[in-house]
């Protein structure tokens, strides 16, 4: 049964539809009660004080109310800390939210995975483009890995045989992770895998995370876009399609 009331709730907007004239549906990623879709009503209206609020990839407190699917909001405060990203971050930003979007079910928590949110989207914003890919596949890790479809990485999925730290191996979306053979690309060595399982395992998960990725971003981003897209039911992201689409502009 959905709670009736939550004052204060750290979150972010993830994606907003008109709802009518003046109002709007927002789809909301919160800290302790997953992602959530609210109506906040007369947000499009001028004078209202949510209008220069409920922008995407902004920290906000929120408090919301109702026991319907789509409850109501009924305050939004900015938390300050950062601006908006723009060119590659902002795009890069989109897509953590489409991926949410696809990915979360509603009313499901996951705190971690907030908090891992939230250290990208801070990343994002200081335009550090040198980490910037680092904390996308660290955020798709710990995504696949909260969710439930990331496999054990210091196993091969279907023997349970442990992996050899000298043999590569590959993660495919439909075999989870087994020795390479002689035409798969983008391997990781054994080693490589039980690092990264042992960073997800780690004290400090994300940040143990891009760090296990810095060395093995191609390899990685082939295999988790793959992964992803097979997850989503999808030949390309609408995310990654503008990427392309501008790229080729």
């Amino acid at each position: 049964m959905a709670l009736k009331r939550i004052s204060d709730e750290p979150a972010y907007v993830l994606h907003r539809y008109d709802w009518s004239e003046s109002s709007l549906i927002l789809e909301v990623f919160t800290r302790t009660h997953g992602r959530v879709a609210l109506v906040a009503r007369g947000a499009k209206k001028p004078s209202s004080s949510f209008r220069p609020i409920l922008l995407p990839l902004q920290p906000l407190h929120v408090s919301f109310g109702g026991d319907a699917e789509i409850r109501t909001l009924k305050s939004a405060e900015w938390q300050g800390g950062h601006v908006m990203p723009t060119g590659d971050a902002l795009l890069s930003g989109y897509y953590l939210n489409e991926l949410l979007m696809r990915l979360l079910a509603r009313d499901d928590p996951h705190p971690a995975l907030f908090d891992a949110y939230a250290a990208t989207v801070q990343l994002l914003a200081n335009q550090r483009i040198d980490t910037l890919q680092v904390a996308l596949r660290a955020f798709e890790l710990r995504l696949l890995r909260d969710i439930g479809l990331l496999p054990v990485l210091d196993t091969q999925t279907a023997t349970l045989a442990a992996l050899e730290p000298d043999t590569p191996y590959v993660l495919l979306a439909e075999a989870g992770l087994r020795e390479a053979h002689d035409d798969d690309r983008n391997a990781l060595s054994g080693a490589q895998w039980l690092a990264l399982q042992q960073a997800l395992d780690g004290d400090s998960p994300f940040a143990d995370t891009m760090h296990a990725c810095v060395n093995h971003l191609p390899e990685l981003k082939h295999q988790l876009r793959a992964l992803l897209h097979y997850h989503c039911d999808v030949k390309v992201l609408k995310t990654r399609q503008m990427m392309i689409d501008l790229q080729a502009l």
